[in-house]
């Protein structure tokens, strides 16, 4: 159950003491509980679930005590004042940021998640809707916030799935956010929109289709390919290749869901064939299993995988 509460703030200079520079006490609580705090017209907003909005609130009026007190705060006092994390936490990924925080909803997530951290190369193959690009952006923001790398590249190939790029009304860039919006829809899930806007203007986070990829290498960064079942062999070659120094890749894809012209192969199916054995690279398979979007989501892709078993026969009504 989600919560929002409001405390008001008497002055500026409490306002700004209370969030720290460049909001840098916030930030400390939102990763650590999980919520989503916001400054709006003399008050702070905390939205998350009930019982992390309600810790961070307390720790919020304790923060705003030791100030009106003539006491100084930092991040050492905020540390003292936040819970300590759980010892044993199987289903819950440490680090995470999130208004509402970022939890694994299946074995297969979990495993997942324990191959992105012990490799630098990941494959995740799996049906729509078992959190396989979701999984990879938080799992990015972590390691931006950790400061393991100093910059997200999140990319996709532009392919049309029946329809014509060409015929979608405004220029180039216009043309091509259709096929990023998944992207930011990911983002916004783990990141609020302020903070989203400023980290991609300071190109701290990038998002980009595929052919934007050639010809650069990418250091102390962490790149995620989603829809890789759309590229092609050279394609997924020239991304992977993009790799430098203390980076990170995931690869996301559905092989059912091939996009490309007919008679071109694609590139995900292709390096799983080339690199499935090779020492440092990751390739998990997700399941109807792993599939946690609305109920009927596991029932309609069963239903499309079963129709395309060999011999299946339809019937007309």
């Amino acid at each position: 159950m989600s919560a929002s509460i409001s405390i008001e703030l008497q002055t500026l200079d409490e306002a700004r003491d209370l969030c720290g520079q460049n909001d840098c006490h916030l930030s400390l609580i939102r990763e650590r509980l999980g919520v989503g705090i916001y400054t709006r017209n003399g008050s702070l907003r905390i939205d998350g679930e009930t019982d992390s909005a309600d810790k961070a609130a307390t720790l919020l009026k304790t923060l705003l005590d030791d100030i009106r007190a003539g006491r100084g705060i930092g991040p050492e006092r905020i540390a003292e004042l936040l819970p300590r994390p759980e010892a044993t936490a199987p289903h819950k990924i440490a680090g995470l940021v999130g208004r509402l925080g970022v939890k694994v909803r299946s074995e297969g997530q979990q495993k997942y998640v324990e191959k992105v951290e012990k490799h630098d190369l990941t494959f995740c193959i799996g049906p729509a809707g078992t959190g396989k690009t979701f999984l990879a952006v938080a799992a990015a923001v972590r390691a931006l916030k950790d400061g393991h790398v100093e910059k997200i590249v999140l990319c996709r190939p532009a392919v049309e799935a029946g329809e014509h790029l060409g015929f979608l009304p405004g220029d180039l860039q216009a043309k091509i956010n259709p096929f990023l919006r998944p992207l930011y829809d990911a983002l916004y899930s783990v990141l609020d929109y302020d903070t989203v806007k400023r980290y991609q203007e300071r190109e701290v986070i990038e998002i980009a289709p595929l052919a934007y990829m050639r010809g650069r290498t990418l250091r102390r960064s962490f790149i995620i390919l989603d829809e890789g079942q759309n590229t092609t062999r050279s394609q997924m070659k020239m991304f992977l290749t993009r790799m430098g120094e203390d980076s990170k890749i995931i690869v996301t894809g559905d092989t059912t869901q091939i996009d490309l012209p007919k008679d071109t192969p694609s590139g995900l199916i292709h390096a799983k064939q080339l690199l499935s054995n090779t020492k440092g690279i990751a390739f998990h398979t997700m399941s109807g299993k792993d599939i946690v979007r609305h109920k009927l989501v596991r029932v309609i892709v069963a239903a499309y995988d079963e129709g395309q078993k060999p011999n299946r026969k339809f019937h007309r009504r």
